[in-house]
């Protein structure tokens, strides 16, 4: 943990609230990359057409949303013509850029890198093997998933975890891939079925396509958790990176509560507490926890300071605080 700042102690209490913002949370690499990309095109034109949601944050949404980012869903994307389009770092299927390359779209593609090679892997084993049997270990309906669907002509089979194997025929030819921000575990002991229940000749191979970046921070953000009394988790409810990571620092602090707004913080939740943490997922904007963390002193105004800042760090911290 970082160095802190000296604590605020007032003449008429010497209780402290200690705030912590988990400097490990936040955007990953694909997500910065494509609202860098927005806010340069926005500050060229008034208006940049966005397929989905930039991100599965709901406020991050709204603030671009205000700077000229009109977001768009494929039916409407498919009526369009002679504009410029967003592609969000979760990817898109071939069919996208066939409707773009027909409707003359200037696509500005944010598609994350990892997400990128994992379409091309796939793409790859659809058109060089024989019948082959694709299994994507991953979200139904998630964007990144429909977008690696897509490389294999919506042939390819989704299984969200264990429960839906028997999806699988395990007389063919199978090959496992894994939606980027799917947990390990999950995507291990769907390895150790398959390995031990295909059936000869069949053979079967697994590619491990998870982002560390993302799984990394499963267990940093369960560590952070367990340093405070009570966590903030700071994530938009349609986040399957923010769920998972959710209920990983629950397991380690039950006192964990799933916010995506600043207002939702109940003061019941702070009786006797002296330490709050504040984490979120790879889609969570650092702003936004900061406001959280605004907000909870605004709550305690005994024991703010006007001065602190819980953001402040240095570049070798973990993460940033305060005491108030």
């Amino acid at each position: 943990m970082g160095s802190k700042r000296t604590p605020l102690v007032h003449k008429q209490t010497t209780t402290m609230l200690h705030i912590e913002i988990d400097a490990g949370s936040g955007f990953c690499f694909g997500v910065t990359t494509a609202i860098k990309k927005a806010e340069e095109e926005l500050g060229q034109r008034d208006i940049l057409y966005c397929l989905g949601d930039i991100v599965h944050n709901s406020r991050e949404c709204e603030r671009l949303r205000e700077r000229g980012l009109v977001i768009i869903d494929h039916e409407t994307f498919a009526t369009l013509r002679d504009v410029r389009v967003l592609l969000r770092a979760h990817g898109e299927p071939p069919s996208t850029y066939e409707i773009a390359r027909r409707n003359n779209i200037t696509l500005v593609d944010a598609t994350c890198p990892v997400v990128l090679n994992l379409q091309q892997r796939i793409s790859r084993v659809y058109h060089e093997m024989e019948n082959p049997q694709i299994v994507i270990y991953g979200k139904h309906g998630h964007a990144e998933v429909l977008g690696l669907v897509g490389q294999t002509n919506s042939e390819a089979i989704v299984i969200s975890d264990i429960s839906e194997v028997d999806k699988v025929d395990l007389t063919r030819n199978t090959y496992l891939f894994s939606q980027t921000t799917k947990p390990l575990e999950g995507f291990q002991t769907l390895i150790d079925y398959l390995t031990t229940h295909i059936q000869p000749p069949a053979e079967f191979r697994c590619y491990d396509t998870i982002c560390r970046r993302v799984s990394n921070r499963l267990p940093g953000v369960q560590e952070f958790a367990q340093r405070h009394d009570l966590i903030l988790f700071v994530c938009g409810l349609k986040s399957s990176n923010g769920r998972v990571l959710f209920e990983a620092c629950r397991k380690v602090n039950a006192n964990t509560h799933l916010i995506d707004d600043p207002e939702l913080i109940d003061p019941a939740w702070f009786s006797g507490i002296k330490s709050v943490g504040i984490c979120g997922a790879t889609s969570t904007p650092k702003w936004l926890m900061e406001r959280c963390a605004e907000r909870v002193r605004e709550l305690d105004p005994d024991h703010a300071g006007a001065a602190e800042n819980s953001s402040s760090s240095s570049a070798s911290s973990s993460s940033t605080s305060s005491s108030l």
